[in-house]
């Protein structure tokens, strides 16, 4: 979930929405703050190493503002803008000849759960900053291998905080399709992160 802290502006992120449609530009300064970081994160990792993803992170935004005008409470805000995100991420990927690798099979233990043990963030020592550093590398890394519609799949869920439901609308197949991406991708996730414990 989005962090919001108590002197944050507690209106929804609909709400702010619709009060920035109305003219109300400090309320798209807090929707940014609250998703610009996942959003990013989003982008970065569908794009690769390619550099593209500083260019697509400001279109999608740009796109925001100027479909404000158009703006109306369908869905969750959240499910909007990564509905924008995917859709520009779509065109680059056709732009450059780079479509998304649709996966066939399903992990050998599809119903286990991610698990990586996290160090204890109240754990402040050298060597544990170290050990959270090297595993945050490592998920990036293992993220990064995934298929592009596993990638893409998990990303939406953790990053855009999207629904399964969600997830299937907004990639335009059905929800048991989105639930066998998630898990096989956590599956190879938990498979990689495994290897470096």
């Amino acid at each position: 979930m989005t962090e919001r802290l108590p002197d944050q502006d507690l209106r929804t992120d609909e709400g702010l929405m619709l009060a920035y449609k109305d003219g109300d530009a400090a309320a798209f300064e807090v929707l940014y703050g609250r998703w610009r970081r996942p959003l990013f994160r989003y982008v970065a990792h569908q794009c690769g190493q390619d550099g593209a993803s500083d260019e697509l992170f400001q279109d999608i935004w740009l796109r925001v503002v100027n479909a404000r005008q158009q703006y109306e409470v369908a869905a969750k805000f959240s499910t909007w803008l990564f509905r924008i995100a995917h859709n520009r991420l779509v065109d680059h990927w056709r732009s450059s000849n780079r479509m998304p690798v649709v996966d066939s099979a399903l992990p050998e233990d599809e119903d286990a759960d991610f698990t990586a043990s996290i160090p204890s963030p109240d754990d402040d020592r050298p060597d544990r900053r170290a050990e959270r550093k090297a595993l945050a590398e490592q998920i990036v890394v293992a993220v990064q291998s995934l298929p592009d519609v596993q990638r893409e799949t998990f990303l939406l869920s953790q990053d855009g905080e999207m629904s399964l439901e969600e997830i299937a609308s907004l990639m335009g197949v059905g929800r048991e399709t989105v639930k066998s991406r998630l898990r096989y991708a956590l599956g190879k996730l938990r498979q990689e992160l495994s290897k470096w414990r």
